[in-house]
């Protein structure tokens, strides 16, 4: 633990205004109230602790989930005080649980570096929480606090003694708020994991007491990372193969901004930059993405026309060549961030851009001078990725050209429908030209369009670029969609201004093929349609799995549990003769009119959108799916076997 001599105290904590509108208007302060917004409740809670640890106070942060989804997040940093405030007349910790934006995070003495300060807070919890307990350690005391609603049920109370330091919140999410109280597990350890590695020496550790092992005690999970970014970009890269050894690692400050950067570079052909500001993850990127960007660009161009590694090229390279293969992790500490959107997506203060790239700029030069046989293995490869990319322009300028011949230039397989207002159109990719025929029969033609696949998409994980905009069922999906890829500023973009569907819906086979062929088109669509996705234009058909008839009664069944619901309905076992169970396994075996009413007809369809709650985790299983490395893959399925449906 650091000492220092700061005073840590009710005066340090400012208060700017009150939770009237936070009940009334949640979506406003955590983004939504779906599961996304409540898992937002934790790391709210867990932002203060981890500010504890960016202050020098804290090394351990525990979240334990409870069985009744209430959660406990537990630090060891100085505690929140609990003296009077002066302006307001009361105890500092109900300022703090009570009153928006108030906390020691608008005190520069107090936090130097806080990843809460433009956050909701631990107030806003509070306002969407049914029970909180606030419980504080310090000074040799314990205190503690309960309230309702954002409210406090009890005074500030001193319970104890105690010669530990922190802070302990319980808090269970309010159920008339939210649309689902039930925390995922998965998505808790992965933003735990993520700031392991953004906080080399800082423990932190997930307890779920709804699940137990086979010995009986409760699941669980540590994460601590003594080699911080290092470690992360090994970890995001672990199923591709390295064509370095180890991580290009950049550290250093400037005008009160720490800066520090691991770069990696893989065999694939995917750029994968993270970018974080003081530990929030900004997913649109911003000033210090800029500022890494113009220095790989601006150093390794440098670096190769010098040795006269590019003279023999007949084409530019272009700054996105440097970057195929890269997997970068960026973060800075910055004392003011200013972000753009409460979602803080986007880094926008102008002075990080040149302090990232002199940094990262420096290091890459004594890198590239220093390992001779490493650089020019990193040179071949741009080489090569510039020499593709020229390739895949002129593929992709002969998908994006119209079709003379058929005038419209859309695909012949396409069934089209007759709106023509992409808001009110739908299009289904259906796998195979017998379930696409079935599909053409069953829709409604005025506003659903039919697209069918034949056999199994390219696998884009492991091909290269000009080779996926020569494959046909791709370049059917570009014209149909009417969508094109340009390039702006060196950057090569999608753009969906033309989209002439607002809902693509992907429709497979219930079985392990259509599966897969939906795994293939969902790689597609997130590394080459990712604002699609973004959009929430993207969707899975639901077909049904089973059909239960007993006389001139049947009820389709979407899971076994269904099913096994609807024959106990039908009078069990003892009616086996009389009842009909039909296993679905393709689309082909239901007729048209069947094919509409259980999975096409939107007053009776189920849609699963598809969206990107966490884009790293997101962009690690599909590398480790998709891609060649065959271990990691392995280990995935034997792991999560147990949740896969299939028939033998």
């Amino acid at each position: 633990m650091t000492n220092k001599k700061e005073e840590y105290g009710a005066q340090n904590i400012q208060a700017l205004e009150g939770l009237e509108a936070v009940r009334k208007r949640p979506g406003m302060y955590i983004g939504s109230t779906d599961t996304k917004g409540l898992h937002h409740l934790v790391w709210e809670v867990v932002d203060n602790s981890i500010d504890e640890h960016l202050a020098g106070y804290c090394t351990d942060i525990d979240v334990t989930v409870h069985e009744d989804n209430s959660v406990t997040v537990k630090d060891n940093g100085r505690g929140i005080p609990t003296g009077m405030h002066e302006k307001l007349k009361k105890s500092a910790l109900e300022v703090v649980m009570t009153v928006l934006h108030a906390g020691g995070k608008f005190d520069k003495d107090t936090y130097k570096v806080s990843g809460g300060l433009h956050g909701v807070g631990v107030s806003c919890v509070n306002a969407l929480s049914e029970y909180l307990k606030a419980e504080v350690h310090r000074e040799g005391e314990v205190y503690f606090q309960e309230y309702s609603m954002g409210k406090p049920t009890t005074e500030v109370k001193r319970v104890g003694e105690s010669d530990e330091t922190g802070t302990y919140v319980t808090f269970r999410p309010d159920r008339t708020i939210f649309d689902e109280v039930e925390y995922k597990y998965d998505i808790l350890a992965n933003r735990l994991r993520e700031l392991a590695f953004l906080n080399s020496g800082l423990r932190l550790s997930l307890t779920d007491e709804r699940q137990k092992n086979e010995d009986g005690t409760f699941k669980s999970d540590s994460f601590h990372s003594e080699g911080g970014l290092k470690e992360f970009v090994k970890y995001l890269d672990e199923s591709r193969t390295s064509l370095i050894e180890e991580p290009i690692y950049v550290k250093g400050k400037e005008e009160d901004v720490e800066v520090e950067v691991a770069l990696h570079y893989n065999t694939g052909y995917q750029e994968h930059i993270y970018s974080y500001v003081n530990n929030i993850n900004t997913r649109e990127g911003g000033t210090h993405v800029n500022g890494f960007r113009r220095a790989v660009n601006r150093e390794f161009s440098k670096y190769g026309e010098e040795n006269g590694y590019f003279s023999k090229l007949k084409f530019k390279i272009s700054g996105e060549d440097f970057r195929e293969g890269l997997t970068a992790v960026v973060s800075v500490k910055v004392a003011e961030p200013q972000f753009k959107g409460q979602t803080k997506g986007e880094l926008g203060n102008s002075e990080v851009t040149g302090i990232v790239s002199r940094a990262v700029g420096e290091a890459l030069k004594h890198y590239l001078e220093e390992n001779p046989k490493l650089s020019k293995r990193i040179i071949d490869k741009v080489i090569l990725a510039a020499t593709a990319r020229n390739a895949a322009r002129k593929a992709r300028e002969l998908v994006q050209r119209k079709n003379v011949l058929t005038g419209t230039g859309l695909p012949g397989k396409l069934a089209d429908c007759s709106s023509r207002n992409p808001a009110d159109s739908e299009i289904f990719l259906v796998e195979g030209d017998s379930a696409g025929g079935t599909a053409k029969q069953g829709r409604d033609r005025k506003f659903q369009a039919i697209m069918p696949l034949r056999g199994k998409i390219l696998n884009v994980e492991k091909a290269l670029e000009h080779k996926i905009y020569e494959n046909e069922e791709i370049k059917n999906i570009f014209t149909a969609l009417g969508v094109s890829i340009e390039e702006k500023d060196g950057e090569r973009i999608l753009n969906i201004e033309k989209l002439r569907y607002h809902k693509i819906i992907i429709m497979c086979d219930a079985d392990v093929d259509g599966s897969h062929i939906v795994t293939l088109i969902l790689t597609f669509f997130f590394r080459y349609m990712i604002p699609i996705i973004e959009e929430g234009h993207l969707f899975i058909a639901a077909p049904p799995l089973y059909r239960v008839s007993k006389g001139k009664s049947s009820v389709y069944c979407w899971n076994e549990e269904e099913r096994k619901q609807v024959v106990q309905n039908f009078g069990g076992a003892e009616a086996e003769g009389k009842i009909k169970i039909q296993r679905y396994k393709g689309l082909g075996e239901m007729n048209a009119e069947q094919l509409w009413e259980t999975t096409m007809d939107p007053d009776t369809r189920i849609l699963r959108r598809v969206t990107i709650e966490d884009a790293l985790e997101a962009d690690r299983v599909f590398s480790m799916l998709m891609g060649d490395d065959v271990p990691p893959r392995r280990a995935f399925i034997e792991e999560n076997a147990k949740y896969a449906n299939v028939d033998v």
